[in-house]
């Protein structure tokens, strides 16, 4: 059965090998250059190093682009071309009969598809994965952007997660709608709605966000696409958005903060006074005509900020991966009870 399995099978994995072989040489020739150029000038940059960051960020934006959505789709084509056919076009085509008449249970033959075609594609994505992850890690130095939703699910061993789960989804939906094309159709379908549902609906409750208050004298406008420069404390806080609603006695404030490395998982906040009030109506910081720095500078206002810290970023990894890896369980297990009970 596992001959059976390489034989069909055989082509799609030497075509996937050979691939990442060749992006493999183009990730570690790049990825010296990269280095190179960050030991020259980000590491020996001193005390101001935006100049440096930039240019290194700058000369290698659109790449790590590329890379990155590369290495965000290689789930979602391993769940359309992989899974989806694994088991729709063996019952589209009928061949599916001819293996269980040689004493091959259906039990069997699904665990054999399932596993050896599941792990060649989970060990794909993981290799994929760890060269994408070294490759950038000058960038991410730099960026300190790790947990934005593009980055944290294009990094590290999550991926892995996505890579099973993109599998066994494929292969249900290829079982019950027995049809090839629709299936991987299908497949397609629910594998973006999770990966988008992920990231913004379930991934900022895995782990009970930590809460600050932030004094708004403290803060100084983060530079665009920057990681904390500008002035500010290398692991203070920065303003990124400032939104000013209403008018005359209404007018209001609305604060967004970003801090390296650190995941704000709150909206903007409203800016409290000294007792926890919200500030609203000129000539106050709330007033069109007045600078919001120059009002922050002097004053004792403050927003209230929930965030994820730095040092969580492996706990929310190696959480998600285990519910991906989780659901790729359930699948497999739903795939072998359905066949094992169904006339197919």
């Amino acid at each position: 059965m596992i001959w059976l399995t390489w034989r069909q099978y055989r082509v799609q994995t030497l075509v996937a090998l050979a691939a990442l072989a060749a992006l493999a040489i183009f990730l570690v020739v790049t990825g010296l250059q990269m280095r190179d150029l960050y030991d020259s000038t980000v590491a020996r940059c001193g005390d101001d190093c935006e100049t440096a960051k930039n240019g290194l960020v700058a000369e290698y934006q659109t790449l790590t682009h590329y890379v990155t959505s590369l290495l965000l789709a290689a789930p979602g084509i391993i769940g359309v071309f992989w899974g989806a056919p694994l088991i729709a076009r063996e019952l589209e085509t009928g061949t599916h009969r001819l293996v269980w008449n040689q004493s091959i249970t259906r039990g069997r033959w699904i665990l054999v598809k399932l596993g050896a075609v599941g792990l060649v594609a989970v060990a794909v994505t993981g290799v994929l994965s760890l060269l994408v992850t070294w490759w950038a890690s000058p960038v991410d130095r730099v960026n300190l952007d790790r947990f934005t939703p593009l980055m944290f699910s294009a990094r590290a061993i999550v991926p892995l997660g996505y890579a099973a789960f993109a599998f066994t989804l494929g292969a249900c939906a290829g079982l019950l709608i027995r049809r090839t094309v629709p299936a991987m159709a299908a497949t397609l379908v629910a594998f973006v709605a999770v990966q988008i549902l992920v990231p913004f609906v379930l991934r900022p409750h895995f782990v009970t966000p930590e809460h600050t208050d932030v004094t708004l004298s403290s803060l100084v406008m983060a530079p665009v696409g920057g990681g904390g420069e500008s002035g500010a404390p290398k692991d203070g806080w920065n303003a990124n958005h400032i939104q000013l609603k209403g008018s005359g006695d209404d007018a209001h404030l609305r604060v967004g903060v970003l801090r390296p490395g650190v995941w704000v998982v709150s909206d903007p906040g409203a800016v409290l006074d000294s007792s926890d009030r919200e500030v609203r109506g000129a000539p106050g910081c709330a007033d069109r005509k007045t600078d919001p720095f120059e009002c922050f500078a002097t004053s004792k206002l403050h927003i209230e900020v929930d965030y994820q810290p730095v040092d969580r970023y492996w706990t929310f990894q190696w959480v998600e991966t285990g519910i991906f890896l989780g659901l790729s369980g359930l699948l497999a297990g739903f795939c072998s009870w359905w066949l094992r009970r169904r006339t197919v």
